[in-house]
């Protein structure tokens, strides 16, 4: 094996050390050349390559673009330096402490646009063209206005815009604006201060012509809706909109203006029976119209428009019209080849059933149809607006930087040849990397990079790596994929609401089939049967040889019936933290015949997304679960449950778990949407709806952790430990939205990292009582059953679990709502049982029994092992 250098001199150092992390970045080897000279010379060259300008009006985005003439596919690569990066725990304290980090990141995140308006207005004073001194037309100006233009050139005026001229009721029957425009077509009074229906209803009746009427704006509108629309129309009934919508009398002059054939310099004349308009029109846009029936519509038919090629039917209810009467009409269209529709929607629930029934189509929603079908792809929407950044005025920076940044985050996990780091790296590329936007059809790649020029890890700076994957000519859009090698087999549609407002239908329509699904399930607990274990001392065996790697069970088991020994082959009990499969028994010669502290399947309740799927199996959603779901398989529910508790008003709170990790790592409690979806990026996760208003004690949260000795699956025999213990955070619990980033706030295990503050547990009973004026042993009982309910779905799902060779214990730990009632949060295979065999316990059934912490092991053993019952309780 070559040796590392001490530094990095050449080039085939540079790839000797960094061989395994060019190859993971993807960069095509004639940029590796390149890629060593940039970074031994330092060299940024992308300013000289790129410029960063605003994507909208308002600022809130930028984009990258190119400004060299030509760049060719794998042609060149830059560095991107990383301008943050952090653990996610430490994010809120590095804004608040690092000199200037808040400043640069909510620039780059465009959250700082309305921080320095007060100082810019400062710097430029009123002139003669400033707000304040601009004169204010009337509407009896802007009226006397129209009428002149018109007399002008010996027409009639058709179209009206009288908007923002503080219009009131009784200014509105002053103007008589019937009598001075009596072909009136279309009318705005939007954002005036118009305020009875009836007054607006009985002027609006002396217009024998009028089409549209816009009254957007005006509190005229708070009133409830569908009394100032049938007052109208009952005044109007020839109107064919009304506030941006068709009214039910829509017909051709609301298509030709939503067909781009009418507007304020073509208003259209009062469509004749004989008149046709809508033949020339190709692209008709209907989104959002708050249209309940086409398929009556005279108008809407392949005679009226012959040459429509383009159809937009987006937000609308159509629930007048079935999937097969609207699917039956546009099929008529003999030029239609480009529709969007809302996919669930009134057309149906599949875009390839949509396709099927419409071959004609080319492009459903801005995509390829031949592309949607060999995808197999079901729901499709390629014309998503970016969810930007939302914050109140005043709103610190920092609390918009740690909602945004989930928008502009990228993650990688050290790892050295001896182990994986547990805790992910976040950061943010600098502002030419973060301008970067997401495109399915990308024009550079993007990777991180670790550059080791000591040739060790110690010595690494990391960068991204950006090169260009197809051919750019200047005034091109540069963007990367944000999902780069992620297919719809990982959800990549869900996975794109992280960044985009994805269609809230769908997802609710999904979440809503999920939860009648749960609601379907029960289980019938099997009959009680006879205990089918018996002690294992029988006969002329006297004593049973233990096999452990435990160091508690070496120096606590001390009965005379039990033996340690070094030798796993001779023993008749293997009881060890490690995974016994069939690789293990080779290597160490266990075998069937001894008995193992493994159940087989056991990870249907150890690892929480397998405990999550078997309750939800058995019963679907007791109330001892909270609503739980497995990223990998079912973000598109979580998503839809996110919205509808978001439209319920609900608290939207939610923690994120890895699939098989302890110590609460890589563990997040977000309320982000963005957030939720992202951090799917560290690892397989559940997302657990949070118990935002548990019990505390003396105002912090706590669990509790209790034993569960397993000594047969079927029949089920099980046992609850007589102690249990609890696990108490450190600070005063709290939901203010920067508290969620202390971990000695919201969660409760500091064996590893804070100070654990134990509390006997008589002690911790006695002083919730009283606290709490509950009884302790009503709590307990409840938790028995619960812990009871959970074993048994777990028989009752997975039956295979049961083998006559095991004997088990487990953690089950176990959370308070504040209404006392108990809510699961994991189980742990062979538990840490320190505290068990450092603390005397008083047993939990309050008789003031004293459980010496010396002789956990001993009944833990005597219980599993001898069918003894001492300090256990059956369940």
């Amino acid at each position: 094996m070559a040796s590392v250098p001490n530094k990095i001199r050449t080039f085939d150092d540079f790839v000797r050390v960094h061989e395994l992390l060019l190859t993971a970045t993807g960069l095509p080897p004639q940029l590796h050349g390149p890629l060593f000279e940039k970074l031994s010379a330092e060299t940024f060259d992308g300013g000289a390559y790129f410029q960063i300008e605003p994507a909208d009006d308002e600022g809130r985005q930028r984009r990258l673009v190119m400004t060299a003439d030509f760049m060719g596919k794998d042609s060149n690569v830059f560095l991107v330096d990383h301008a943050w990066t952090f653990r996610l725990s430490d994010a809120y304290k590095q804004l608040q402490e690092v000199p200037g980090l808040a400043q640069r990141m909510g620039s780059i995140m465009c959250v700082d646009i309305d921080l320095d308006t007060d100082a810019e207005a400062a710097n430029y004073p009123l002139d003669a063209h400033s707000h304040e001194d601009v004169v204010k037309v009337s509407a009896a100006d802007l009226v006397a206005e129209e009428l002149t233009k018109a007399k002008e050139n010996g027409d009639s005026v058709r179209w009206l815009e009288l908007e923002e001229l503080d219009i009131n009721d009784e200014t509105l029957v002053s103007l008589n604006l019937s009598s001075k425009f009596p072909d009136l077509l279309a009318l705005s009074l939007c954002c005036n201060k118009l305020e009875s229906v009836d007054v607006v209803a009985r002027e609006v009746a002396k217009f024998n012509k009028l089409r549209a009427l816009w009254l957007n704006d005006n509190p005229i509108t708070n009133i409830s809706d569908g009394y100032v629309t049938d007052k109208i129309l009952q005044a109007s009934p020839k109107l064919e909109i009304l506030n941006s919508h068709f009214t039910r009398n829509f017909g051709q002059w609301a298509l030709a203006f939503c067909g781009g054939l009418y507007d304020k310099d073509n208003p259209g004349h009062p469509v004749e029976s004989d008149h046709h308009p809508l033949q020339s029109v190709t692209s008709l846009d209907l989104s959002n119209r708050c249209i309940h029936n086409l398929v009556d519509s005279k108008a809407f038919s392949p005679a009226e428009m012959p040459s429509l090629s383009h159809l937009n039917l987006r937000g609308n209810p159509l629930n007048e019209n079935s999937a097969s009467d609207m699917l039956k009409v546009l099929e008529g269209f003999p030029t239609l080849n480009s529709l969007e529709v809302d996919i669930p929607g009134p057309l149906g629930e599949s875009a390839i059933m949509l396709l099927e029934s419409l071959p004609n189509l080319s492009q459903l929603n801005g995509v390829d149809a031949a592309k949607i079908l060999e995808a197999g792809r079901h729901i499709i929407d390629s014309i998503l607006e970016p969810r930007l950044p939302e914050w109140t005025l005043g709103e610190p920076l920092v609390d918009r930087i740690t909602n945004a940044m989930w928008l502009y985050l990228m993650t990688y996990r050290l790892a050295n040849e001896e182990k994986i780091d547990e805790t992910s790296v976040w950061y943010v590329m600098d502002e030419l990397g973060s301008a970067l936007r997401h495109s399915d059809e990308p024009n550079f790649m993007v990777a991180p990079f670790l550059y080791m020029p000591e040739g060790k890890l110690s010595s690494a700076v990391s960068f991204s790596l950006l090169w260009p994957i197809r051919d750019l000519v200047k005034g091109d859009e540069c963007t990367r994929d944000f999902l780069y090698g992620i297919g719809e087999d990982k959800q990549r549609s869900a996975r794109l609401t992280a960044w985009f407002q994805t269609p809230q239908n769908y997802f609710i329509h999904e979440y809503e089939k999920h939860r009648q699904n749960l609601d379907s399930r029960s289980l019938t607990p099997a009959s009680s049967e006879a205990p089918s274990t018996r002690s294992l001392l029988k006969g002329d065996k006297s004593v049973l040889r233990v096999y452990t790697d435990i160091p508690h069970v070496e120096e606590f088991l001390t009965r005379p019936e039990f033996v340690i020994t070094s030798d796993p082959t001779g023993a008749d009990i293997i009881w060890t933290s490690l995974q016994v499969d069939e690789d293990m028994k080779k290597t160490t010669g266990i075998t069937d015949q001894q008995y193992i502290n493994q159940f087989p399947f056991e990870a249907c309740l150890v690892m929480k997304h397998h405990l999550a799927e078997t309750v939800q199996k058995a019963y679907g959603s007791p109330e001892w679960l909270q609503p739980t779901y497995n990223l990998e398989t079912h973000l598109t529910q979580l998503i839809g449950n996110y919205y509808v508790r978001e439209r319920d008003g609900l608290n939207n709170l939610w923690i994120l778990k890895p699939w098989n990790m302890a110590r609460t790592i890589d563990t997040t409690v977000t309320s982000n949407i963005s957030a939720i979806i992202r951090v799917m990026e560290t690892g397989p996760k559940i997302c657990q709806k949070y118990i935002e208003h548990p019990a505390l004690f003396n105002g912090r949260k706590f669990d509790l952790r209790f034993i569960v000795l397993v000594r047969s699956m079927n029949p089920l025999e099980i046992f609850l430990a007589d102690i249990f213990w609890v696990r108490l955070a450190n600070n005063q619990y709290s939901l203010d939205r920067h508290s969620l980033f202390e971990y000695e706030t919201h969660f409760t295990v500091m064996n590893y990292r804070g100070t654990i503050n134990h509390k006997n547990t008589n002690e911790f009973v006695k002083e919730f009582e009283e606290e709490h004026g509950v009884k302790w042993l009503d709590i307990h009982e409840r938790i028995r059953k619960m812990v009871r309910s959970v074993f048994e779905a777990a028989a009752g799902v997975h039956p295979e679990m049961h083998s006559p060779m095991s004997r088990a214990i487990y953690g089950i730990d176990v959370m308070l709502d504040s209404n006392f009632r108990p809510k699961l949060l994991e189980i742990t295979y062979c538990p840490d049982c320190t505290r068990a065999c450092k603390y005397d316990m008083e047993a939990v059934d309050g008789k003031g029994r004293i459980i010496k912490a010396s002789n956990f092991f001993n009944y833990v053993f005597g219980c599993l092992f001898l069918n003894e019952t001492a300090h256990v309780s059956p369940l």
